[in-house]
């Protein structure tokens, strides 16, 4: 139930949303931790590199919302959302402590809560994941202009 997976993922933790000039160095430091940690544990080979995010803040840090995990005052996990005119949209999640439910919390229930604040009509919370479905994530189709190179992939890629 979603309650005690709630309950369960705060526990002894400070949850917080950040954006603009509470996104410092030592924030993109701590999230690019995690991302490496979990994206090496995950998908074999994280692609961002600890410059992209430095220069994600400088950019559009008024754009980047980051919700991010404490226990005792340091950072254990985060995801990095972007914002969109009318969509939170979800892009990357990493810790460094593994906390049940914590995933869920992060990058489904807190992003619901803060594009309510925001008065945004909807969070995309990417692709991938039965366990969306249960937390109130239904499929949607969604179109790309990526040019396919291998002819051989095009029409089952299609």
């Amino acid at each position: 139930n979603i309650r005690r997976e709630r309950r369960d993922a705060q526990a002894g933790l400070e949850i917080v949303a950040l954006t603009g000039k509470d996104l410092t160095e030592d924030v993109w430091d701590a999230f690019f931790a995690f991302y490496m940690d979990t994206g090496g544990r995950k998908s074999g080979r994280p692609c961002l590199n600890r410059l992209f995010f430095s220069l994600l803040g400088e950019a559009m840090a008024d754009r980047v919302m980051m919700i991010m995990a404490k226990r005792d005052g340091r950072f254990i996990a985060g995801a990095l959302n972007l914002l969109g005119e009318d969509c939170l949209f979800g892009r990357n999640w990493g810790c460094i402590e593994d906390v049940p439910f914590l995933h869920f919390e992060v990058c489904y229930y807190r992003a619901i809560e803060e594009a309510i604040r925001l008065g945004l009509s909807r969070v995309e919370a990417g692709a991938q994941g039965e366990h969306k479905i249960a937390r109130g994530y239904l499929p949607a189709a969604v179109y790309s202009a990526h040019y396919i190179a291998d002819p051989a992939l095009r029409t089952p890629v299609a």
